[in-house]
């Protein structure tokens, strides 16, 4: 059997819809021939020839086969429509990832750019710090160079001015001493004339030229860095006995005025050519002038200034760090005393004993060991506040109620004497303990529960002291 085809000619074909198959199905009956002869008696009505059930069936089953077809036709185009709907999805997804990443990428690309710009940039201002720099340094160098340069044109020009100052008044030095020698000699030679002996003329140039030899001489010294005060010394001895005949000589034969001018011509020469000498000498030695000495003797007035005001402020200083050194000591001390009355009294004992004045941190160390068992910063109460701390943390972190001390099980408060009898007694026989009848203390418990003992009656004492 086959069914109908759903479209026929590109167009859906209508599925028919059955209301009343039978009177659909029946045939009519044919009708009987008419008869050219006279009426017969008329046949009973045969059967019809087409199965009624059998032709239901068929079309119910074409019309479940069509159903059917159809509804894998609307499944096969919803799961078309699906895939197609699943395919525009993906490619919309894809359009959509492929303009996220272009947008992506275009981001990373601006950043790698934007990057690479401002990494340009950090590398040119970087060379164009660097060439700065080097400009500057090359500028400060040449500047360096110029103002060197220019020192020593400075230096130079100082010293050739030093030099040409230092040559003209060698001339002039020179040139006086010839002047003085000039003016000097007549009457030196007029003292020593005598028209008998007239070779004695010979006297007052062999003794100005020994002023000159000697004077000559005493310059050979000073350059060769040799004494030359015997030399100064002897050119003077001569121009003193040359100024001595012109005196005397000029007084008796001439005026007054030509006699003190000859004698100051004798001695303003070798005087003249002498302050030469010295200025060279000093200027070898490098013996500073009054100016110098002055400006180094204020200086060093200064410095002493200086300096004394610097001790005085250090010790000022060290004065006041002394007094807060000794004002903490005794506020130290009066803190402890109040604080820690017992233990500041046995420290001040260990200090007299030891033979120390005051309480040392060794001391207060022992004391504090003494008294109450534990070094400085740690005793009982301290020792069990931490102990009750470090139980609340514990139990915060395990999310358990806090265990103090007064719900804490103790191995001592346990029962450790055997049950009373629930029998009744005679109540004129009191109960009796016998040796033996419960079970003894452990010995450490023994020592821990004396030394708590010993701890609190401590403790007692120490606030009816504080008190």
């Amino acid at each position: 059997m086959t069914t109908s085809p759903p479209q026929v000619n590109g167009h859906r074909r209508p599925l028919p819809v059955i209301t009343n198959w039978q009177a659909f199905l029946a045939a009519p009956a044919e009708e009987p021939a008419v008869a050219t002869t006279a009426p017969e008696q008329q046949p009973e009505p045969a059967e019809p020839a087409i199965d009624l059930v059998a032709e239901a069936k068929a079309d119910a089953i074409r019309t479940k086969a069509y159903a059917d077809a159809e509804e894998q036709r609307a499944r096969a185009e919803a799961e078309a429509e699906a895939v197609r709907i699943k395919a525009e999805g993906e490619a919309k997804a894809a359009e959509v990832k492929a303009v996220e990443e272009a947008r992506k990428l275009k981001l990373a690309n601006d950043k790698a750019a934007a990057r690479a710009l401002e990494e340009q940039k950090a590398r040119d201002a970087r060379i164009a710090e660097s060439e700065r720099r080097r400009a500057a340094a090359e500028r400060g160098q040449q500047d360096d160079e110029r103002a060197h340069q220019e020192q020593q044109q400075t230096a130079a020009a100082a010293e050739a001015d030093i030099a040409k100052a230092t040559k003209t008044w060698r001339k002039y030095a020179i040139a006086f001493y010839a002047v003085c020698a000039v003016v000097a000699l007549p009457v030196q030679i007029a003292a020593f004339w005598d028209e008998n002996a007239p070779w004695l003329v010979i006297a007052p140039l062999m003794l100005e030229g020994a002023a000159l030899v000697v004077t000559k001489g005493a310059a050979a010294a000073v350059a060769a860095n040799r004494p030359h005060w015997h030399y100064r010394t002897v050119a003077w001895l001569f121009a003193f006995i040359a100024a001595g005949i012109n005196l005397k000589h000029g007084l008796d034969a001439f005026d007054p005025a030509t006699a003190i001018g000859t004698a100051f011509a004798s001695l303003a020469g070798p005087g003249v050519w002498d302050l030469h000498e010295h200025g060279r000498i000093r200027r070898r030695d490098g013996v500073p002038t009054r100016r110098e000495r002055r400006a180094a003797k204020k200086a060093a007035k200064r410095a002493a200034e200086e300096k004394a005001a610097a001790e005085l402020f250090e010790a000022e200083r060290q004065a006041h760090l002394e007094n807060a050194a000794r004002d903490a000591a005794s506020k130290l001390d009066a803190d402890r005393k109040l604080m820690f009355p017992r233990v500041h009294e046995h420290a001040l004992k260990l200090a007299a004993d030891l033979g120390e004045t005051a309480i040392t941190p060794a001391i207060w160390k022992q004391a504090k060991l003494d008294v109450d068992g534990a070094l400085p910063g740690e005793s009982d109460e301290i020792l069990r506040m931490r102990n009750t701390a470090a139980a609340k943390v514990e139990a915060a972190r395990l999310n358990k109620p806090v265990s103090t001390l007064s719900k804490t099980t103790n191995a001592q408060r346990a029962a450790h004497l055997p049950p009373a009898s629930t029998k009744p007694r005679p109540k004129p026989i009191p109960p009796r303990r016998t040796r033996g009848d419960s079970t003894p203390f452990h010995p450490a418990a023994k020592r821990l529960a004396a030394d708590t003992a010993r701890r609190s009656v401590t403790a007692r004492i120490t606030t009816e002291e504080t008190r």
